[in-house]
């Protein structure tokens, strides 16, 4: 469960730096449903740029922002679906985008999940404490973003090996940035970090996505529902919901998975991992080049038992497939095989982890055989607008992209997209890859071994108590704004 319990001298010190930073919180239901935003603020937004360092813009924290860079309000969910003449399949796949959030990737909504609650309750003190923002990319930007909005100090710390564009962004928002050894894979030295800085400094709340269960319930809330909104629009009359797709970084956005299943009974959840690093497949090690997500442990909010399948994904073929999407003369011979040019023009809404899920997807669709007729779900979760140096990178390390390249890599990396690297994952399997949790979480970390047979044997209560504290964080934030007394002040 969320911890809920309120530190009364510390939630004042939080209500007057709101006040003073003229900070007004969104709900969770104003999240999913924009039309519940109050007007005023929205005549607010008419004025202020999509990224720009402004705390209204905590109302952009949603799937259904308008597609603009400045002044855009709420317009439905921003979804693509991906043409047969693409994926090689009949099934329909579909993707939710996260261009379209401040800071452009969807992570931000799942920092603001887990700093919410703790603001609202007092347990964070946003004029003493540092947040501390562990991650492999994404979630430290987000965390250092909603930091700046809520007028308190971060420190984003990532792998080195991150994009240049993450490091850029990161020392303009973020109070301190603090790069550790290695690359996707190296969660474990981002976690020694954080132990480092917790016995040295007694000044700092950490916020551990791979942890925090406001991340969980973020995507379980907002983003399931963003995707059950789509599902319903494009069904129609013979369609059937299959399942859902996601790359496991946090595990976060595995929540809407478990969303989709609660309205979808018979559908199923897959999570993908890199092939150069199968812990789930193999309970492997290695390194890899599909950024936004981490690896060499299971993380403690993944909802294991709930996971239907397992998929690896070569990183090769993704960072290809950036180039075969991206490059001009790749995007020319993709129109020649019959994908419409429009489509095309949209291909820049995939970064790197993005194209990894419409790969687990397309191999999703083939393993199980799926017709015109049923549905999967994927999420983009960035764009390339994150990546133009990994671009600029492959250029000069492989020279300028020719035909011959987006042939040989259409050929092989797009429809040569197969079945090898998934596991079906039964009972057996999935309470194979929970009890990995044991060695990260109770053996590094400090969790609780009760809490972890919790996950597992109080199955319903565990996850089910989570998803039900929705409701009282949203009243914990409108009691949290009627203190402030900003809303009715506009």
């Amino acid at each position: 469960m969320i911890n809920l319990d309120l530190n009364e001298k510390q939630l004042e010190k939080a209500v007057e730096r709101a006040r003073e930073e003229n900070i007004i919180l969104p709900t969770f239901k104003q999240m999913k449903n924009p039309e519940l935003i109050p007007d005023k603020i929205k005549e607010k937004l008419k004025d202020i740029g999509l990224w720009d360092v402004n705390s209204y813009n905590l109302f952009r924290i949603s799937w259904k922002n308008e597609p603009k860079k400045d002044g855009g309000l709420y317009d439905g969910v921003n979804y693509i679906e991906f043409p047969s003449e693409l994926t090689g399949v009949e099934a329909r796949i579909f993707a939710v985008v996260g261009k379209w959030f401040p800071t452009g990737a969807h992570k931000v909504g799942a920092t603001y999940g887990c700093l919410a609650p703790q603001l609202v309750t007092g347990q964070f003190d946003p004029t003493s404490s540092h947040a501390v923002w562990p991650s492999t990319g994404n979630y430290c930007r987000g965390g250092a973003y909603n930091s700046q909005l809520l007028a308190c100090d971060s420190i984003a710390i990532l792998p080195e090996g991150m994009s240049k564009e993450r490091f850029d962004w990161l020392q303009k928002v973020a109070g301190e940035v603090i790069s550790t050894p290695g690359t996707e894979s190296n969660v474990k030295e981002i976690f020694d970090k954080v132990w480092e800085l917790r016995e040295t400094r007694d000044n700092i709340t950490v916020f551990n996505q791979f942890e925090e269960f406001g991340n969980h319930l973020w995507h379980y809330e907002v983003t399931g529902s963003a995707m059950e909104e789509v599902i319903r629009s494009e069904m129609g009359e013979k369609g059937n919901y299959f399942g859902f797709f996601a790359t496991s970084g946090s595990a976060g956005t595995l929540g809407a998975g478990d969303h989709l299943k609660d309205q979808f009974p018979q559908s199923k959840i897959a999570v993908g991992e890199a092939l150069q690093c199968p812990t789930i497949l193999s309970n492997g090690f290695g390194a890899h080049r599909i950024e936004g997500i981490g690896d060499k442990h299971i993380p403690w909010i993944h909802n294991v038992k709930n996971t239907d399948m397992a998929v690896a994904i070569d990183d090769e073929r993704a960072v290809s497939l950036l180039r075969l999407f991206n490059e001009e003369v790749g995007r020319e011979y993709l129109i020649e095989q019959g994908v419409p040019s429009e489509f095309v023009e949209k291909l820049e809404l995939m970064g790197i982890s993005g194209i990894a899920n419409l790969v687990g997807a397309i191999k999703m669709a083939k393993y199980y055989e799926l017709d015109q007729n049923q549905m999967l779900m994927t999420v983009l979760t960035d764009s390339l607008e994150l990546y133009s140096s990994r671009l600029e990178e492959m250029r000069e390390d492989r020279g300028e992209y020719t035909r011959e390249d987006a042939i040989k890599d259409y050929q092989r990396y797009l429809q040569g997209i197969n079945t090898e690297n998934i596991l079906e994952m039964g009972l057996e399997e999935r309470h194979r890859v929970h009890n990995l949790k044991y060695y990260t979480w109770i053996e590094q970390q400090g969790r609780d071994s009760e809490e972890l047979n919790a996950q597992w044997y109080d199955y319903e209560n565990y996850w089910g108590g989570i998803h039900s504290q929705a409701e009282e964080i949203d009243k914990l934030i409108e009691e949290f704004n009627r203190r402030t007394g900003l809303l009715e002040e506009l």
